[in-house]
């Protein structure tokens, strides 16, 4: 990590991977009712053919938000930790090509970076993840105009009670939310600090049930749920219906944007879409404009293999907004 004092628009915090892509159809999914979940199902012990591979390093929600972000015109930089491995060294490499700031990153003597493998069968990916544990400490990071919170490992509750610190002393900064698996996981009690200082918050719809430890399918129920928890903006993504949003007033429905082809797989679309609109609120966007930016920019990303080959830049994404269709846009509910 560098000792260099900037300022920023945009810091994302949280860990960075290299993704593994494995591309199966020898595979079937069945629908569980007992869990309500789909299954990818293996034969067990059978040698399954795959298509191919691809190895994309630099990966990771808050990675994903951080490049999002970039290419919408925001100076950004990422906090992350990394091993003095090879496949560091290829994050690292990632990070400068993408345009990201990395004076925040630490870089662990003796320890392995963060590598997972994906599953991916038909539009869906079911993803193989491991967080190696490194000890997080939070580096002076100024007062940026907006810290992006996400996915961290389970060995990091010291750590959010050091950002929690940090959020206090820093009301100027605004707090982006999108918990990762093993926040999720950490559940409302033990992040209950972090849900009041929060500007905006994201999830999908399984995850806010899972906060919430609810069945309620509501999106529109769920997002003023999640409100009264403490974040001032709440949005929720639920797949191919669409996106919720609601604040202290409003709340509103976005569709899905439609484009002129089918999903290619959906990695990182629920990132795009946060850091989109996050990145439309500090370029002094509204909600419903905001709303429109994560749509678009999530729509693209699914086209492509991985998190960030398929985000617009700011040109393209305001090429969009002009051609899109005449209705679309984000209705109050």
């Amino acid at each position: 990590m560098k000792d260099i004092k900037k300022e920023f628009d945009f810091v994302a915090i949280g860990d960075i991977t290299t993704d593994a892509f494995i591309h199966i159809t020898n595979a079937s999914v069945y629908h569980d009712n007992k869990s309500n979940e789909d299954k990818i199902c293996l034969t067990n012990g059978a040698k399954i053919p795959y298509d191919f591979t691809k190895v994309i390093p630099g990966v990771g929600n808050s990675p994903n938000a951080a490049v999002s972000a970039t290419r919408l015109g925001l100076k950004t930089a990422l906090v992350t930790n990394l091993g003095d491995d090879d496949n560091g060294k290829e994050i690292l490499r990632a990070l400068e090509k993408n345009d990201i700031d990395d004076c925040f990153v630490r870089v662990h003597e003796n320890k392995n970076s963060n590598y997972h493998y994906i599953l991916w069968h038909g539009t869906e990916r079911t993803i193989l993840i491991k967080h190696e544990e490194y000890n997080y400490e939070l580096p002076d990071i100024g007062e940026p105009k907006w810290i992006y919170l996400s996915s961290v490992g389970e060995n990091s509750l010291e750590y959010h009670q050091a950002l929690v610190l940090y959020f206090n002393t820093h009301p100027n900064t605004k707090i982006a939310f999108q918990p990762g698996t093993y926040q999720v996981k950490l559940g409302y009690e033990k992040l209950k600090e972090v849900y009041k200082l929060t500007e905006v918050f994201f999830c999908n719809l399984q995850e806010a049930q899972t906060i919430l430890q609810t069945n309620e399918s509501s999106g529109t129920k769920l997002v003023q749920e999640i409100s009264l928890l403490g974040p001032k903006i709440v949005v929720i993504t639920d797949g191919e219906k669409g996106a919720y949003a609601c604040d202290a007033l409003s709340a509103w429905f976005i569709p899905v944007y439609p484009t002129d082809k089918p999903p290619l797989e959906r990695t990182g679309a629920g990132d795009s879409f946060a850091s989109s609109f996050i990145s439309a609120l500090a370029l002094g966007r509204s909600i419903e404009e905001a709303l429109s930016w994560g749509a678009i920019n999530a729509s693209f990303v699914v086209h492509h293999i991985g998190a960030q080959e398929g985000l617009l830049s700011h040109e393209e994404l305001e090429k969009h907004l002009k051609n899109c269709p005449e209705n679309y846009r984000a209705e109050k509910i």
